[in-house]
């Protein structure tokens, strides 16, 4: 499958509308324009993890991969069911794999103890950042409703999951915890 953009300004949102997917057009603030924006917004933010410094290795190649799947979130996301045309649709297979990576770390953590404030290693405070943006882009796939492809909710929530692993694996176990009341 081949892109080809000629053209970046087309003039065509200059009144606060876009195509979808289908070329219908919808205003800019529809559900699935907002929900596959945020995703958008999401892999800006695993861009800059993947130049934070102490990003652990094997997360890198994993991010890039993860990047290249959340444009497959996007075309989903952008495109109703229906119509005569096979679309790009995210699989389970996609999520199995974020659950296999979620395994594969875990299995090196500490068990938890309190919840984890965000921070510590520059790569975990910006993983951190990644998991709650993917957190908002989950919520806005689930308001599109009933016509979006129910494996981009799950994809999403799994990468949040995974996000929070990543974030506590950066931090090689010295994450900062939340101590209830600590300063009352």
């Amino acid at each position: 499958m081949t892109v080809n953009l000629t053209r970046i300004y087309t003039r065509l949102g200059d009144k606060g509308e876009t195509h979808l997917g289908d070329m219908s057009r919808v205003p800019k603030t529809h559900p699935r324009i907002v929900a596959y924006g945020t995703v958008d917004e999401l892999n800006a933010h695993l861009g800059v993890a993947l130049v934070t410094p102490g990003m652990p290795e094997p997360y890198v190649g994993w991010l890039r991969r993860i990047q290249n799947d959340l444009f497959d979130v996007g075309a989903d996301t952008s495109v109703p069911h229906g119509g005569d045309r096979e679309r790009l649709r995210v699989t389970p297979e996609q999520t199995s794999w974020l659950e296999e990576r979620c395994d594969e770390v875990n299995a090196t953590l500490e068990p938890l103890r309190s919840f984890v404030i965000p921070g510590g290693t520059p790569a975990a405070a910006q993983l951190h950042v990644c998991r709650t943006v993917c957190r908002r882009a989950e919520r806005a796939a689930i308001e599109v409703g009933d016509d979006l492809n129910a494996e981009v909710v799950s994809y999403l929530n799994r990468l949040s999951d995974l996000l929070f692993i990543l974030s506590r694996g950066a931090n090689g176990g010295e994450e900062p915890l939340w101590q209830p009341g600590q300063n009352q």
